[in-house]
This record gives C-alpha cells, structure tokens and sequence, in this order.
C-alpha cells in the first residue's frame, strides 16, 4: 500500500476485542508488527478519520481527541 493511502476503518472478518490497538496523536503512522526483526514490513499508514488498522497485523491506530495533523 503506497504511503498516504487510507485502509478502512476496522479490519475484515475480525471479531472486535481480538486485535491490539494503539492510541496515537498523529494521523501518519508506521507499523512493522512489533517482536523486532520477527515482525512484518514496515508500512506507514494513514488516518483519515478517527481510526485505521495495519492491513498485515491487523494492529489498529485510534487517533487520540484533539490530535492533529503533526505537520504531515
């Protein structure tokens, strides 16, 4: 997924509460699934609007209230 393009908003087919999520104060993040070198590529992702998961962990990024932009 090339960098500044936006995934859904919850992952498909995932039962909510079997996922791990992350509050965040930027709408631009990086995911590389964690466990150092055992993970998965990094990706950057980016939150159009309140939340957004990683399309290889699963991980999701909930945007923090108040949060802005960061200056991306």
């Amino acid at each position: 997924m090339p960098f500044g393009a936006s995934t859904p908003d919850t992952p498909a087919g995932m039962p909510p509460g079997e996922h791990e999520i992350i509050h965040v104060d930027d709408r631009v993040v990086a995911c590389d699934g964690g466990n150092a070198g055992l993970g998965h590529p990094r990706v950057w992702l980016r939150i159009v609007h309140e939340q957004t998961f990683c399309p290889y962990c699963s991980r999701v990024f909930v945007l923090n209230p108040g949060a802005g932009d960061g200056g991306h």
